[in-house]
């Protein structure tokens, strides 16, 4: 197997962690110590973030009250070296009422993910998310 296709395969399962609700060893395991995560601006994070390892594994812990259930659908996935990058369709159960859902209802959004690995972790990830109306 490549390097390519290694990472891919990586990042399919590291997508498949978040959504059966990684979180603590389980979610930092993908991520090289000094990994960088940047979510460039959108409605949930107007002004952006960028986050370290332990801002990633505290948000997880956070998500995990308001966020019922998670779906990725790749969409398209391509690879050249150390790179990934991701299209993907996101759909997440709520758990608790936001902005007009109720408890119960859905979010959906367009993610463009992208990776950068290093010795099979993820070192960097950059995301930019189109959340669809609600």
């Amino acid at each position: 197997m490549t390097t390519e296709e290694q990472n891919l395969e990586t990042a399919r399962a590291y997508l498949a962690a978040i959504e059966g609700g990684a979180t603590g060893e389980a979610l930092a395991c993908w991520f090289t110590e000094d990994v960088v995560q940047e979510e460039f601006p959108n409605r949930l994070v107007p002004n952006g973030a960028r986050r370290g390892l332990a801002e990633l594994l505290e948000g997880a812990e956070r998500g995990q009250k308001v966020m019922q259930a998670q779906r990725y659908e790749v969409l398209s996935a391509m690879a050249g070296g150390e790179r990934v990058a991701l299209e993907v369709q996101w759909t997440g159960t709520v758990a608790i009422p936001l902005g007009s859902l109720p408890a119960g209802g859905q979010m959906r959004a367009r993610f463009g993910v992208f990776l950068d690995f290093r010795d099979g972790r993820i070192a960097a990830q950059r995301n930019y998310d189109c959340f669809d109306p609600w």
